[in-house]
């Protein structure tokens, strides 16, 4: 062991010996290492991504339309993204992924694009206050992630609600009105469906929508940049997207236009990746594709599947992402069904995407239909309200899956059939930290000391002290998970290797004293708690010595 390590060892023992030392005599003795091997239980695990998606396009989510006429329609606003964190909270979520640039514009006060329009009504029309910031210390308050959707090029939505192809009823600021051959309408202007889109193939575009992203990232305390499944746009009948020019001018050698394309959706993710590291190491960057990469029948290292490639037709080579680590987490769209439907199997895609993640440093969360649940339109498999569940069901038999990612909102709210219910009973029921990523910067953390434990009318309240938080070598306690036991006695390792005994996670606070409410205590009911401390990416340090309450 080298000399510097050896004295950070010494140092971390010498606190913590002097903390444990003045600890109430009621304390009891630390966890057990872990070093047994537990059994889980695969309905309770310890770390899971849970989230939905919360969609400001055409005000699908938040905020809502009415809210833009709301006597105060701040407040209003504010209210309805509190509820989207309530339900959060009550399933057990620990992440959103929220809508922030919908349609190259946004919602915080940005140097480079408009204010969006569904903040207001009005296209470039200011709020009057930023929600970008609201929406980020909300979600930390409920110690939520806060990952930031934007997407890269979409520039306006069909008519009449939209602009679509008309580049003049943009907001007047508006860059692609600076720019116009930046832009292409695709399909065409005066065909249904028309809208604006940047155009990929142009470097200055690549370079701009960047610029316009890391803005957010730099300025705000997000967790994640997300991006969705639209780069090239998806292919409307027989229309062809206009870049024969562009193709001319900026093809870098490339003689093949298919390749080209691919290739600069490649270099827009690999270098926001670059640009999100540099400025923020520990800020994820995650994209949603569209479910199937390529059919086996075009690609051996293609999926069992017959359906329409996102490799192909929105030029999105997701799994060489995957392969070259270029993204921390994926989120494939897998909305179908588990049953005989040859062109996309949930099940048969599941183990593609296991598969395509294994050996990286890849996450693999699985993008659910919720929005289909119930709805007779898309089949009798969607009546069944089991069918989300059993989707969970299936992805515990592969350990790269892990958590889940509902679209969307209003969707998961609706609880069709009950479905949510059945769903959050069966495999959200206890809390979950989000999981871990090792290749995201760390420093240790110490374990916490629980300096009291009160009961009191609304439950029992703990008190605990982080020790050396964010000091020389240690890292910074972000938030902190509280682990009850029933009873009095010495904690097993395997007590703590699920979340069957973990009641919350709470964020930190300003101040040297932590303190939380377990709610849900029962009254002459003995417990033993436990705290751990988890920095901002969840890694999670040592358990606290624990603590006895009659």
């Amino acid at each position: 062991m080298k000399a510097s390590r050896l004295a950070t060892a010494g140092l971390a023992a010498a606190l913590l010996g002097a903390l444990v030392a003045v600890a109430p005599a009621s304390a009891a003795p630390e966890a057990a290492p872990q070093t047994a091997t537990c059994v889980t239980d695969p309905a309770t695990p310890k770390r899971q991504f849970r989230a939905m998606w919360i969609s400001s396009v055409v005000n699908i989510d938040w905020p809502t339309k009415a809210s833009q006429t709301a006597p105060d329609r701040i407040a209003a606003q504010q209210a309805e993204y509190r509820g989207w964190l309530d339900l959060a909270q009550k399933l057990n979520h620990n992440a959103v992924v929220v809508q922030v640039r919908p349609t190259a514009d946004a919602f915080w006060p940005s140097a480079y694009e408009p204010w969006s329009e569904y903040l207001t009504g009005v296209r470039g029309q200011d709020p009057g206050w930023d929600p970008l910031a609201f929406l980020v210390a909300e979600s930390h308050k409920r110690n939520l992630e806060f990952h930031a959707w934007f997407n890269p090029y979409r520039v306006s939505m069909p008519a009449p609600g939209g602009a679509g192809a008309d580049i003049s009823k943009l907001a007047p600021n508006h860059p692609a009105r600076q720019h116009p051959d930046w832009v292409f309408a695709y399909p065409p202007a005066g065909v249904a469906g028309s809208r604006l889109y940047y155009n990929p193939g142009i470097p200055a575009v690549r370079e701009f929508v960047q610029t316009a992203m890391m803005d957010a990232v730099s300025r705000y305390d997000i967790d994640g940049v997300h991006f969705d499944d639209y780069f090239y746009p998806y292919p409307s009948g027989s229309w062809q997207v206009p870049d024969d020019a562009t193709f001319a001018e900026f093809n870098r050698g490339f003689t093949n236009k298919a390749d080209w394309r691919r290739d600069n959706i490649n270099l827009l993710v690999q270098e926001m990746n670059s640009k999100i590291k540099s400025a923020k190491p520990w800020v994820k960057f995650g994209v949603s594709p569209f479910g199937i990469w390529r059919n086996k029948s075009a690609d051996p290292n293609g999926s069992d599947t017959t359906g329409s490639q996102s490799y192909d037709i929105i030029s999105a080579d997701t799994r060489t992402w995957v392969k070259n680590e270029w993204i921390d987490y994926v989120v494939p769209q897998l909305y179908w069904y588990i049953g005989q439907y040859p062109a996309a199997d949930y099940a048969r895609l599941v183990p593609w995407w296991a598969e395509t993640v294994r050996g990286t440093r890849v996450q693999l969360y699985i993008g659910q239909a919720d929005y289909k649940s119930g709805e007779p339109a898309y089949g009798p498999y969607w009546m069944n309200p089991n069918e989300l569940s059993n989707h969970l069901t299936l992805n515990r038999s592969y350990p790269e899956v892990l958590g889940n990612v509902h679209f969307s909102a209003v969707q998961v709210r609706a609880n069709r059939l009950g479905a949510t219910d059945i769903y959050a009973t069966e495999h959200y029921s206890r809390p979950a930290l989000v999981p871990a990523m090792p290749h995201l910067p760390s420093a240790p953390l110490l374990a916490p000391v629980i300096t009291d434990v009160q009961r009191q009318d609304d439950g029992v309240r703990l008190s605990w002290r982080q020790p050396a938080d964010g000091a020389g070598p240690f890292g910074t306690a972000t938030s902190y998970a509280i682990y009850r036991l029933d009873g009095a006695g010495r904690a097993d390792a395997c007590d703590l290797a699920d979340a069957s005994n973990l009641v919350a996670t709470v964020r930190g606070t300003a101040g040297d004293v932590q303190s939380w409410v377990d709610t849900t205590a029962e009254a002459g009911t003995a417990y033993t708690y436990h705290v751990t401390a988890l920095d901002r990416v969840w890694n999670e340090g040592p358990a606290s010595p624990a603590r006895f309450v009659r």
